[in-house]
């Protein structure tokens, strides 16, 4: 499985959902960057389930256990890695999954390329499960960053057609930037998170879920990371955060939309600033030029699915029979995964930045 990224630093997770436990090693960190482990659990937090209405009732602690690579409190050189356990988990919702693949996952994909060894339970490694250890990582990229000048944070953008405001895609502070991860449910605007709070309960209540939109952004960003053509930096973030499961796509600055302008309305002037630094008078294109950043702030967007576990029944086929069948999925799941997705698009663009500026 491909399930490690990264160049200069080496970001591996390992488990499944439901095995003793899940995790991540991180290699190629330098020695001596200090790591702030209740920090990084305060981080883990935004994304753990059990603590709100419009998550899964699964409770896990989500409280990781440094194996090796830290010593007193600081990175020693060695690969950091650490392990998340899984306490609270139920594989017998799973078992007829095994046989009646749940549409819009990786049941029949995975049954396809692994036969009958693939662990089914809870969706195994394809779980939402393992942006935990993610989390983790990104955790500690965002400390070493931040030492560094550079800053990372998102918010929902949207959920079920309901908006948030948008960050600034000029002149956005820190401040600004990091507001909403402060927050039990990460908005800009909290009017906006109450009507999609609302809309996650009534889908909830009609045994159904709905999708959104997280915007990340980053500040502090020196201009020339990243290379032309199939090493760009859209490419290496894209690549990472495709790796979060239920998203669904990835834009940048203005993205889609661009394709609806003239020239003359996405193309960003340029600005001789008094500290010697040019800038652009707009922020079409979200950061990145050719590929490499351009010094203004990175600015992106994911497209989250709604969650495919819902309680109505589905149409599905036997694997075994060969015969059309409906099922009825059990278990406990998300009615929209999009507020404990921010924590991890966050992660994933710290690291992707990390592995570049190192």
């Amino acid at each position: 499985m491909a399930s490690q990224f990264g160049h200069n630093i080496r970001v591996s997770i390992f488990g499944q959902s439901h095995s003793r436990a899940i995790g991540v090693n991180i290699d190629g960190l330098p020695a001596g960057e200090a790591v702030d482990l209740e920090e990084a659990g305060r981080f883990l937090a935004r994304r753990a389930p059990g603590k709100a209405p419009y998550a899964t009732a699964r409770r896990e602690a989500d409280a990781p256990v440094v194996l090796s690579g830290l010593v007193d409190g600081y990175t020693c050189g060695a690969p950091l890695c650490a392990i998340i356990e899984n306490k609270d988990a139920r594989s017998k919702d799973y078992e007829q999954l095994r046989d009646l693949p749940r549409p819009s996952h990786a049941d029949y994909t995975a049954y396809v390329k692994y036969g009958k060894y693939h662990d089914i339970r809870g969706g195994g490694h394809f779980s939402g499960r393992l942006t935990a250890p993610l989390c983790f990582a990104g955790a500690v990229a965002l400390q070493i960053l931040a030492r560094r000048g550079i800053w990372v944070g998102a918010h929902i953008a949207a959920i079920a057609g309901v908006e948030d405001a948008p960050f600034d895609p000029v002149d956005l502070t820190a401040e600004q930037l990091l507001a909403p991860g402060r927050s039990p449910f990460p908005v800009v605007e909290d009017s906006a998170g109450q009507r999609m709070r609302e809309q996650i309960e009534q889908a909830r209540l009609d045994q159904d879920s709905v999708g959104g939109i997280v915007e990340c952004a980053a500040l502090g960003v020196p201009a020339g990371l990243g290379e032309p053509m199939f090493d760009g930096l859209e490419n290496r973030l894209a690549a990472a955060l495709f790796g979060i499961p239920a998203v669904r796509g990835v834009e940048f600055g203005t993205g889609f939309a661009a394709a609806a302008l003239r020239g003359s309305q996405h193309n960003d002037p340029f600005s001789q600033q008094p500290d010697g630094t040019v800038r652009t008078r707009t922020n079409h294109h979200g950061g990145i030029l050719g590929g490499i950043s351009s010094g203004m702030p990175i600015l992106l967007r994911c497209a989250f699915k709604p969650t495919p576990s819902i309680s109505q029944p589905q149409q599905t086929v036997s694997l075994s029979a060969h015969q059309d069948r409906t099922l009825v999925i059990e278990g406990r799941h998300d009615p929209c995964v999009v507020p404990r997705a921010v924590p991890c698009v966050e992660a994933a663009v710290a690291l992707v930045l990390l592995d570049l500026i190192l």
